[in-house]
């Protein structure tokens, strides 16, 4: 049989019993109730002493996870290249050159935008 053929059903039956499952789940699991204690956050064990005080992440703080995903991934794929490192010769070197040339862009973006500069609320 086609090597291809035994993943897709492979996938296919892994799909399937996730499916299955989760219909099961939904059919004869308890169906929650909204009350006003559950809607109501829940920090520390405490109850919230001023509704007025939750205030929303500023966005300047979703540039930095960004960044941090970005540098995140690129280390990453650094260590895993030097640990299945080959000599760079051709084509091997002029990919990882342009990678490097990425990692140097992104540094400089950051660095010219001033994003981890201190953030202030």
């Amino acid at each position: 049989m086609n090597p291809y053929a035994i993943f897709l059903l492979y996938l296919l039956a892994i799909l399937g019993f996730v499916a299955v499952t989760l219909l099961m789940n939904r059919m004869l699991g308890p169906k929650p109730v909204a009350s006003a204690m559950k809607l109501d956050p829940f920090e520390c064990g405490a109850e919230p002493v001023d509704r007025m005080n939750v205030k929303a992440v500023p966005v300047k703080y979703y540039g930095i996870a960004v960044v941090f995903i970005l540098f995140e991934l690129e280390t990453v794929f650094l260590f895993l290249w030097a640990l299945g490192a080959q000599p760079l010769t051709g084509t091997l070197l002029l990919v990882f050159g342009f990678f490097l040339l990425l990692l140097v862009l992104l540094v400089l973006y950051v660095w010219k935008s001033g994003l981890l500069e201190d953030v202030r609320t």
